[in-house]
This record gives structure tokens, sequence and C-alpha cells, in this order.
């Protein structure tokens, strides 16, 4: 028997003014459990409710890398090294759209971290895919998410039902992005 090369996936590092946004590493088990243990975390989106549910979520984030190209970061606190959550692209099988997407940890509400994360993510994700636009899927009710979706220059485009729950649908194209870099 012989052995091909390896087949890898490739996952950038984005680099911003307070924030790695990196590959996800099982050492991200731990914090993502603890991050997601905090109901008010999971109050508008559904987050894994134990170690063995956030590992197979990093695995499917990982894999969701190797068949999209593009996906969600950890996003650890630039200065410190320290874990303040994920943030990305996402477009799971059957979904609305290529979805800019944050999760920040609760002591980090407020920080700006998401609207920075979010920033990145829309960069790269207009400058690595011929998408022309980007949207984000949130609650009606989570006036924080929808809060960072206008920082970025989002608009509702329109309202679903997702997994029976109501969810308003951001969208932003890519020549409106354009326009609003500086």
């Amino acid at each position: 028997m012989k052995f091909g090369p390896p087949t890898t996936v490739e996952i950038p590092t984005l680099i911003t003014d307070r924030l790695v946004l990196r590959s996800w590493l099982a050492r991200d088990v731990g914090p993502y459990t603890a991050m997601a243990a905090d109901p008010e975390m999971s109050r508008y989106t559904g987050s894994p409710a134990s170690e063995a549910a956030v590992w197979r979520m990093t695995a499917f984030q990982i894999g969701h890398w190797a068949l999209r190209g593009y996906g969600m970061w950890i996003a650890e606190d630039r200065a410190t090294g320290q874990f303040v959550g994920r943030v990305g692209l996402y477009e799971e099988y059957g979904w609305a759209g290529l979805e800019v997407a944050w999760t920040i940890r609760r002591d980090r509400w407020g920080d700006g971290l998401a609207t920075e994360g979010g920033a990145a993510a829309l960069e790269y994700g207009f400058a690595t895919t011929d998408r022309d636009h980007i949207i984000s899927i949130i609650h009606p009710d989570n006036a924080a998410s929808s809060r960072v979706a206008q920082k970025l220059g989002l608009t509702i485009d329109h309202f679903e039902e997702i997994d029976g729950e109501p969810r308003n649908i951001w969208t932003i194209t890519r020549s409106d992005w354009q326009a609003a870099r500086p």
C-alpha cells in the first residue's frame, strides 16, 4: 500500500485591531462549553448544552470549512489570547444563504467585538466568494444582534420561519458593502 499526499483544509487567520479569528482547536471545547452554559447565550439561538455537543459542533465547524471553503472562526482577544466567542460565515445545507454570524461571551457584550469580527467576516466573504449578497439571520427580539447587523450595514430584507422560530433575514449587497467602505 502507498499513501498519497494528505488532503488539508486551510483555514486562514484574520487579525483585526482587537481580535484574532482563527481555526477551531480541541482546546476551545471547554471555553465554548462554559460560554454556552449561560442561558442568555442560547436565548435566541440554539447553543450546544454539553461538552460532547460542543465537541460535535467543533467538528462540524471544521468540516464546514472543508465543504464550503469558508466558515466560522474562534475569536480570541488579541491582547490576552483569551477565548471570546466565534465569528464568521455560515451556510448549513438548506440555509437561506451565506450568513455572517457572531456569538460573543456574555461578559464581553457591549465591547464592539461582534461588530469588529463581523466586519472582518464580511470582508473575507466578499473577497473570497462570488456572492452578490450576504445575510444574517436574527430573531426579531434579539435587539443586540440587530444593532450589530445595522452597524455592519445590513438591512432587514424579509421575515422567515426557520425550524419553527421567527427570524428576520438581514442582507447587504456587495455593491452596498463596497460603497460603505472607507
